[in-house]
């Protein structure tokens, strides 16, 4: 053969090597207002983009706590009424291996806005010791929905509880809703925190953490509230409930504040500067209801300068005011939207609560959270039904999985594909990771799992088809993705 013939097989060879080296192998899964719900995508333009997403695992930023949402009684009562086989759907589709693997969880101590009534494990005025303390009120729907979820995961998720009050003969108002806890119950309403470990331990049902309270600032005297100051939050921590839970053995995590993050600045100051209560305080938990768009990067960003080890997570979030859209997929991806604010904001609020698109709020907030910070990120209620209930107060939401008890019907939302293209792919213990995109108008978070896969989400709210070239470690592949859609990618080590 001849020598110069020999240099170009040679040559080809090695262009052909390079080439099957340089590409890079991902997994693309794609929900978009076209219809596509986690599917997989395998056909993309050929065509290298001038966009590009470059993936930075050197860069690492906080460790993932989970994504999930809330065992309500409202969602329990309802899977009690469906039939076994519906009831399953919707528990595999939330916790199974082959739906969302929710890890991150929350419900409520005593009764709150989506329960059925008004109700209290401790109901017995002057009862100061809890001798009649009794989670009785949850053995017919929420610790059975509990208990199923965690038939179902083969991860297993943790849990938050929160309390929207206390029992109203412990307040100054002797009411469910509004008023302050008395001085002279501190020690009792410490005490209640832990019999309510103690009595789910009991159940076979272990909570990782508690919010100290429900939105402290209060809801405008709507349904079941408590106020707390930020002063009298630390004093509750520090000389009651920490060191109470501590006595006891229990060592469930303690989150301070637990509303919306424009106030987040003026609680994180006084949590974090008392050093006495600041080792009580596991971390800050913050709702998302300030804002239909915004999600306060500035606030999360001081927030985790304030304590940068400490846990940041999103314990609340939904789609409020709305009655939900029955099988129309079409809404929850159309600007039509509004929220609380939309009617009662102040004029120099109403700019943050414009008409919004259901599925942009979700993706949005989840992306920018974990861009700044966030490591939790919890939705509300995990199943409500046509009206958006039940709700004593008629406080409709809207949830992922909306059901019809009387058809023994089950709708999956927009809403639910969403949330799983985070809380399937991101896992407890993952960590975020850096990335640089040349579009801006496509938002991107990415994180690294403990097995080594990354995620890499990727949403476009506009409404034209993108491409871009994703970039990691000297390999690279042309993706691209529909107008209005998220995508994950999932790249292997």
């Amino acid at each position: 053969m001849q020598p110069l013939k020999i240099i170009l097989i040679c040559l080809t060879v090695m262009l052909t090597s390079c080439k099957t080296e340089t590409k890079l192998q991902v997994a693309v899964y794609e929900t978009s207002a076209a219809g596509a719900q986690l599917s997989v995508k395998t056909e993309f333009n050929p065509e290298v983009s001038a966009s590009v997403i470059r993936i930075l695992p050197k860069q690492k930023f906080q460790t993932i706590t989970g994504f999930g949402g809330s065992f309500t009684e409202s969602s329990a009562y309802l899977l009690s009424k469906l039939s076994s086989a519906k009831r399953i759907e919707v528990l595999e589709a939330y916790f199974g291996d082959s739906g969302a693997k929710y890890s991150l969880t929350r419900t409520h101590m005593n009764s709150c806005d989506f329960s059925l009534s008004n109700y209290s494990y401790a109901p017995i005025a002057g009862d100061t010791l809890l001798e009649n303390f009794s989670v009785e009120e949850d053995l017919n729907d929420i610790i059975p929905m509990i208990k199923d979820a965690m038939a179902t995961s083969s991860d297993g998720f943790k849990i938050i509880s929160s309390p929207w009050t206390a029992p109203p003969w412990m307040k100054d108002n002797n009411n469910y809703v509004g008023g302050k806890l008395l001085p002279k119950y501190y020690d009792t309403w410490a005490l209640f925190f832990s019999k309510y470990i103690t009595a789910y331990k009991a159940e076979g049902i272990d909570i990782w953490g508690f919010t100290v309270e429900n939105e402290p600032l209060g809801n405008g005297n709507n349904w079941e509230s408590m106020i707390f100051t930020p002063q009298e939050m630390n004093d509750f921590v520090k000389n009651h409930l920490g060191p109470k839970l501590k006595a006891d053995g229990h060592d469930a995590k303690i989150l301070g504040y637990d509303q919306n993050r424009d106030e987040l600045k003026n609680w994180v100051e006084v949590m974090y500067k008392d050093q006495e209560a600041a080792q009580y305080f596991a971390g800050t938990a913050v709702h998302w209801y300030a804002s239909t768009f915004d999600f306060f990067p500035k606030a999360l960003q001081l927030a985790h300068d304030a304590a940068p080890d400490k846990y940041l997570i999103q314990t609340e979030a939904c789609v409020d005011s709305e009655i939900p859209k029955w099988q129309d997929d079409k809404w929850y991806w159309t600007k039509e939207a509004t929220d609380w604010g939309w009617d009662w904001a102040s004029e120099e609020q109403k700019h943050l609560h414009p008409k919004y698109a259901p599925v942009n709020r979700y993706a949005r907030d989840i992306i920018g959270c974990l861009n700044n910070w966030v490591d939790g990120w919890i939705d509300w209620n995990m199943v409500l039904d046509k009206q958006g209930g039940p709700n004593w107060f008629k406080n409709w939401c809207v949830a992922p999985v909306i059901v019809d008890i009387e058809t023994d019907e089950v709708y999956f939302t927009p809403l639910y594909f969403v949330m799983s293209h985070f809380s399937k792919f991101i896992r407890p213990g993952a960590v975020r990771i850096g990335l640089e995109t040349s579009d801006k108008d496509l938002q991107v978070t990415a994180a690294q799992n403990p097995d080594g896969s990354i995620a890499v989400v990727v949403f476009n709210e506009g409404t034209t088809t993108k491409s871009f070239t994703a970039e990691h470690n000297g390999k690279s592949k042309s993706i691209t993705i529909a107008a209005q859609a998220i995508q994950t990618l999932v790249i292997q080590n």
